[in-house]
């Protein structure tokens, strides 16, 4: 899926859109928790101003989105959609990143997260009979499915933009980033009781749509009193009793990693894909200007807030993947001028003239973002 789709979709829409999930975590309170007040304003400031770049912990990740669990849909991968390899190479056999950001979105997944600083990271997918493992040590960008017992790998100068190519596992602190970034009058902040998550101290932030026509009914962010770092997010939809969508750690320590953390070599008998050295996201030559153009044309955006409605031109969604458009063609809904796939938190119109236009708001309010 092109970058423009990415970097506009609502993040409760694609927070893995080439290849984690998301989802819903019961935390736990471990003790009670009676930390100094402080105001709303005030724990925004705490989660925005943390400087926490070492870590290891469990991510726990489920989603309650009114979808089927699509790794039991045939042709959706069997015992699971596959993450995708990073970019510049799929193995024969690998889901679409696109088909897997879908199923990734309806299957309860645990992940494991390392990181020490900006050049060392490694996420863990541990699926029920495979793992996927993520890792950037330096220049090195590694992918694994032992599935299929394949591997990508890619040279990287650009560190920040290696890790916008990972297949995204949403972690609450980016989920928390996403969220914290789009706050504006349209949002009603207030602080919820304390909590205890993965045994630390935290504030809850609490997110409150001021909007009639959001599927959002609120976002909770839980807040470590130490550090500032997003422990958990839980996404709630309008009039839903239970969160449709959320992340949180189960354990976490800020200790740096040990170092062999970050080592790998492709397993004996691997399938090893080497992708051309890459210098970051560099805008293409000049015989292939137009194509760019294309694939980057900005969406528009219709309303504002929580009712807007992003719309994105023809030729911006994958067509031409007849795994993803076979699925969403399960998932979807024949409607007025295309197709329509709803979720609790999300919707995405499908327009029959290529267009699609997505929104967390009702199903009519994308229609009439259509026709005008």
């Amino acid at each position: 899926m092109n970058r423009t789709w990415r970097n506009w979709v609502p993040a409760v829409a694609v927070t893995a859109v080439v290849g984690a999930g998301a989802l819903v975590v019961p935390l736990t309170a471990n003790a009670a928790v009676d930390l100094p007040d402080l105001s709303a304003a005030e724990v925004l400031e705490l989660a925005a101003g943390h400087s926490v770049d070492t870590l290891s912990g469990t991510v726990e990740q489920t989603s309650d989105l009114g979808l089927p669990d699509l790794s039991l849909i045939g042709g959706a991968g069997g015992g699971g959609v596959g993450a995708g390899p990073a970019p510049g190479g799929e193995p024969d056999g690998a889901a679409s990143p696109e088909s897997a950001a879908l199923e990734l979105l309806t299957t309860p997944h645990t992940a494991r997260v390392f990181l020490s600083g900006p050049s060392q990271a490694r996420i863990q997918v541990m699926d029920q009979m495979a793992e996927r493992n993520i890792i950037l040590n330096g220049g090195d960008l590694w992918f694994y499915d032992s599935e299929d017992n394949s591997v990508v790998h890619a040279t990287l100068q650009d560190h920040e933009a290696a890790l916008t190519d990972l297949p995204d596992i949403p972690t609450p602190d980016q989920l928390a980033t996403l969220f914290l970034e789009k706050v504006d009058p349209s949002t009603e902040l207030t602080v919820g009781p304390d909590r205890s998550v993965a045994g630390r101290a935290a504030y809850q932030l609490i997110m409150t749509p001021r909007a009639d026509e959001t599927l959002v009914g609120a976002i909770t962010i839980d807040v470590d009193a130490d550090t500032g770092f997003p422990l958990a997010v839980s996404v709630a939809a309008t009039g839903g009793s239970t969160p449709a969508f959320s992340a949180a750690y189960t354990d976490i320590s800020f200790d740096a990693p040990l170092a062999e953390t970050f080592d790998f070599t492709p397993p004996a008998g691997a399938t090893v894909t080497e992708t051309p050295e890459r210098a970051g996201h560099s805008k293409p030559d000049s015989n292939s200007l137009d194509e760019y153009s294309q694939d980057n044309a900005e969406p528009t955006v219709t309303g504002s807030g929580w009712e807007s409605v992003v719309e994105f031109p023809a030729g911006a969604f994958p067509t031409d993947n007849p795994e993803m458009t076979g699925m969403l063609d399960q998932l979807s809904t024949p409607v007025n001028g295309g197709q329509l796939l709803q979720t609790r938190l999300v919707n995405i119109l499908l327009a029959d003239d290529g267009r699609v236009l997505v929104g967390s708001v009702p199903a009519d309010r994308l229609q009439a973002a259509a026709d005008e």
